[in-house]
């Protein structure tokens, strides 16, 4: 069975970090490019940043870039995104995806408030 599943939300002040991480299992991790997405309050789904199978090649959102940094670990299957310099913006529920099909899972939330 196809599962990806997500952690490292919260809640976190302005100007926070946190980091996401996504556990991957039931299928070859190292064949797809992975991916976080997001849904704000009210909004469609929104794409965060994604990575090549093997991390050499990255692609960030504009509002993200300079902010978030995705990597991944294929010898754990494990995805990350770092995130800092956060913002009430940033709420939303992640989603850690693969790229080719959209496979999700079921999303760890994120809120960024004082």
């Amino acid at each position: 069975e196809v599962q990806l599943v997500e952690s490292g939300g919260g809640l976190v002040r302005p100007g926070g970090s946190l980091r996401l991480s996504c556990a991957a299992s039931g299928f070859t991790f190292d064949d797809y490019t992975m991916g976080w997405v997001r849904q704000a309050p009210g909004k469609g789904l929104e794409w965060v940043s994604f990575i090549s199978w093997n991390g050499d090649s990255t692609y960030y959102a504009e509002s993200m870039k300079g902010r978030f940094t995705i990597s991944r670990d294929n010898a754990k299957n494990t995805l990350y995104l770092q995130m800092n310099s956060l913002t009430p913006d940033d709420t939303a529920i992640y989603y850690c995806a693969r790229l080719q099909d959209d496979y999700r899972g079921q999303g760890t939330q994120v809120t960024v408030s004082s």
